[in-house]
């Protein structure tokens, strides 16, 4: 199995802020998690507001504690609101089921962390994270 690097965790960062700028993206939070759940490397750009990170941690943190992409989990909260309610309640509230967590597989699909981004629309939140995963030679699956 392959580990998320630190270096590949910075990669995501850089290139998935350089895929936003490149697009005229509103400023971004970044999160990137290994597949236990634990930071790996995070910014903020110039001009995002107070709770980006925390948005951008809850998409990420959802989506490796799920193990699906952050659209997938936003389907299934709006099938099962009761389930998913009692479920953010056991994670402290720390899941946000919206586009924009993108789980990181390696070359043999297994999860190897989750990005989640926020600050433009979810579709281009998910965007910049599969960008930046790509960039650094993984898979995105953003469900």
């Amino acid at each position: 199995m392959t580990d998320l690097t630190l270096a590949a965790a910075q990669t995501i960062v850089t290139q998935a802020l350089a895929h936003a700028r490149a697009n005229n993206f509103n400023p971004l939070g970044i999160v990137v998690l290994d597949a236990r759940g634990s930071l790996k490397a995070s910014a903020a750009e110039d001009g995002t507001s107070l709770m980006r990170w925390k948005v951008a941690f809850g998409k990420a943190y959802g989506s490796v504690a799920w193990g699906a992409g952050s659209k997938k989990i936003e389907k299934m909260a709006a099938d099962r609101p009761n389930f998913f309610a009692g479920v953010a309640h056991l994670a402290d509230g720390g899941i946000l089921p919206v586009g924009g967590g993108v789980l990181i597989r390696d070359g043999d699909n297994r999860i190897i962390g989750a990005v989640g981004v926020s600050g433009d629309t979810s579709d281009n939140d998910e965007l910049a994270a599969s960008a930046g995963i790509k960039a650094a030679g993984h898979v995105a699956d953003g469900g």
